[in-house]
C-alpha cells in the first residue's frame, strides 16, 4: 500500500507546494483513492510533480464539509469525470468560523460540488467494498477539541456550535494492515478510536489524521494540558500514528515529548509505504 500526502500546511518534498489544507492519495490493490483535495488545486499540481496520474483515481472521499479539504475537487473533476465521490449529506451545511469582533467567515464547501454527477451523499456509515469503508460517530466518549469552539453552523436566525455530524472516517484494509484515516478529527481522535473499537472489536494498525490542535498564538495552560493528555492516551495504544495539517508543529513537538517515535509528521509531498 502506498499513501502520499499531496498537500498540507508545511513544506516537505522540495518541489511540492504546501498550503493550509489536506489531501491524501491512497493506492491499494483494487483502488486509487483520494481523501480530501486541499484548499486549492495545489494538490493536483503536486500529484503531477510526483508522477501520480489522477485520471486513474476511482474513489474520492471528502472527510467533512470544510473548504480546506474540498477546494481542489471542482478542478479535479475537470481531469477525472468518473471517480465516485463520497460525502456525508450534512457536509453541505453553512459552516462558519468566528474570527472575533463580530466577524464570521464562511468555511464550507463550494456549493457547485452538490451538482456533481458522481457525488454520493451518505447518511452515516457506508461500506464501499472489502478495502474501503466509512464510519461516523454517534456517541462521543471525550470532549471535542478546544479548537472547535470558534467553528459554527449558520441557522436561519443565529450561529450555533458545529456538532460535526458531517465528519466521517476512512478505513483502508489490505492483507497485512488496517489503516484509519481522518481529515481533522474534529470529533476528537480519542472518541474516534473508541468508536472504531466498538464498531470493529479491535484497533487499527495505523492512524493517519490531523488532530485539530493548532492555534495562532501560544497555548494557554489548559490547552497545553489537553494536548499532553491526548498524547498520553495515544501512547497506551499499540498503534503507529502519522499526523499533519491542523495538528500544528508546536502540538506535534509537545506530543512527541510524550509519545516519542510512535508519532510521526507527514509533510507535503511525503509518502508512507506499507
Amino acid at each position: 500500500m502506498r499513501i502520499v500526502n499531496l498537500i498540507e500546511n508545511t513544506e516537505g518534498r522540495s518541489e511540492c507546494l504546501f498550503e493550509h489544507g489536506l489531501s491524501f492519495y491512497i493506492e491499494t490493490e483494487s483502488h486509487k483513492t483520494l481523501l480530501d483535495l486541499g484548499q486549492t488545486d495545489s494538490s493536483l499540481k503536486n500529484a503531477k510533480k510526483i508522477g501520480i496520474n489522477l485520471n486513474e483515481v476511482d474513489t474520492v472521499v471528502l472527510s467533512h464539509g470544510h473548504y480546506d479539504h474540498s477546494g481542489g475537487l471542482i478542478p479535479f473533476t475537470k481531469i477525472n469525470d468518473h471517480a465516485a465521490i463520497y460525502m456525508q449529506s450534512s457536509a453541505s451545511g453553512e459552516f462558519y468560523a468566528y474570527d472575533g469582533d463580530n466577524s464570521y467567515r464562511y468555511i464550507g464547501i463550494d456549493k457547485r460540488i452538490l451538482m456533481l454527477s458522481k457525488l454520493r451523499l451518505l447518511k452515516g456509515d457506508y461500506v464501499i467494498d472489502d478495502e474501503l469503508e466509512l464510519f461516523t460517530i454517534k456517541n462521543r466518549t471525550h470532549s471535542l477539541p478546544f479548537t472547535n469552539k470558534r467553528l459554527l453552523i449558520k441557522t436561519a436566525c443565529s450561529f450555533v456550535p458545529d456538532d460535526f455530524c458531517h465528519e466521517h472516517f476512512l478505513v483502508v484494509k489490505d492483507k497485512e494492515h488496517t489503516i484509519l484515516m481522518s481529515g481533522c478529527a474534529h470529533n476528537g481522535i480519542l472518541s474516534i478510536l473508541d468508536t472504531y473499537r466498538e464498531k470493529y472489536g479491535n484497533l487499527p494498525d495505523i492512524v493517519i489524521s490531523g488532530f485539530h490542535l493548532m492555534v495562532k498564538r501560544n497555548y494557554r495552560d489548559n490547552e497545553l494540558q489537553e494536548v499532553r493528555f491526548i498524547a498520553k492516551e495515544l501512547k497506551k495504544y499499540q498503534i503507529k500514528f502519522y499526523t499533519c495539517h491542523c495538528t500544528g508543529i508546536p502540538a506535534f513537538e509537545e506530543m512527541r515529548k510524550i509519545i516519542g517515535n510512535q508519532l510521526k509528521y507527514v509533510h507535503s509531498g511525503e509518502q508512507i509505504i506499507l
